[in-house]
């Protein structure tokens, strides 16, 4: 277990097999006398949904919502029917959410809890190995804009994080990729000893052999960033390396295209291409890279490149300062560095490579 320390909120991570068989339990040590909504999506709730409900239903009043699966409903139009929803089932701030399922729920209904009568009580039971390892923790919640990925969000802590590595054995072999590229970004900006792990792997079925280990590491890095800063203004850009430009390949490929893992692996080989190339980070370190998203069958390339849209879409990146941007680079693989640079300079890392 991990326990995330934060001036105004601390929570604890259990990381557990079968803990879905708990829920009530440990939901128990954290709430008491809620009206809870199980907000989750089609692809998800055939497969824990009504368990939980059954295990939840003697102890709290429990309500269900199920939304299409995919990152376009990650967005305005569906948090205000989810809105209208809560208020429909006459919710108060003294209510809860149980987000259950990949980063999509988990940032959509994070955000709705953060923003619904200015607030109430959250939980992340996430079902992916992406929103296990990255986006159930940390209290960053979104939706996207037409103009660029989590555009409109809130920073929002959960009162709890659950996770039961079993989901992943429900999960095919392009959703675990996609946690797996997260896990790499923690390894290469903040723990050797990680990506010392993941080379010592034979590959996927070994790395998921030893999942609660994996898990745990990743979200150590991510636990001990967040905690350094909460709001996003210092190291916590540190867990963007690779997502300028991915977040930027998202876009423009139109939202559901490429995977969220599969552009953050692209971005992470693309800005340390091109750093390297220009001095700004040590010779090898892209080809340790290559080598490492090749062996988890995540992409280096992306076709069809296009500099210029690619560049209109970091225009509109949440790490920009005025006309200035922070970029990640590493300074080794393990250590990970923050570097200002203006605007308009992002292009020379658009250059496209071979």
């Amino acid at each position: 277990m991990l326990e995330v320390i934060l001036p105004e909120k601390s929570y604890e991570i259990v990381i557990e097999r079968q803990s879905l068989n708990q829920v009530a339990n440990w939901l128990e040590r954290l709430w008491k006398d809620k009206k809870i909504a199980i907000i989750s999506d089609e692809n998800v709730f055939p497969l824990y949904g009504e368990k939980i409900k059954q295990q939840l239903k003697e102890r709290y009043e429990v309500t269900t919502y199920v939304l299409p699966a995919g990152e376009k409903n990650k967005s305005l139009e569906m948090a205000t029917k989810l809105y209208d929803f809560l208020a429909s089932e006459q919710f108060t701030r003294s209510d809860g959410i149980i987000a259950l399922g990949g980063g999509v729920v988990g940032d959509l209904a994070g955000f709705v809890a953060s923003t619904y009568m200015r607030g109430i009580a959250f939980v992340q039971i996430p079902t992916s190995l992406l929103a296990q390892v990255d986006s159930s923790i940390g209290g960053k919640t979104a939706v996207n804009a037409p103009k660029a990925k989590n555009m409109i969000g809130t920073f929002a802590q959960p009162d709890g994080v659950l996770i039961d590595p079993e989901t992943l054995n429900t999960l095919p072999e392009n959703r675990i990729q996609e946690g797996i590229a997260e896990i790499i970004k923690c390894a290469a900006i903040k723990d050797e000893s990680l990506w010392n792990d993941l080379t010592q792997f034979s590959g996927i079925e070994d790395l998921l052999a030893h999942s609660e280990t994996v898990i745990e590491k990743a979200l150590r890095v991510k636990k001990e960033v967040v905690e350094e800063d909460p709001f996003d203004q210092g190291n916590r850009l540190l867990l963007n390396f690779g997502h300028t430009i991915g977040h930027a390949i998202e876009n423009t490929a139109g939202y559901g295209q490429i995977s969220h893992g599969e552009a953050v692996a692209i971005g992470m080989v693309q800005i340390s291409r091109t750093a390297e190339k220009r001095k700004e980070m040590p010779d090898g370190v892209t080809a340790q890279l290559i080598a490492m998203n090749q062996k988890y069958h995540l992409p280096v390339s992306y076709k069809p490149w296009n500099e210029q849209a690619l560049f209109q879409a970091i225009t509109h990146d949440k790490k920009a300062r005025g006309k200035n941007l922070k970029i990640i680079l590493l300074e080794k693989i393990g250590k990970g560095k923050i570097q200002s640079i203006p605007m308009k300079a992002i292009k020379n890392y658009l250059e496209e490579g071979e």
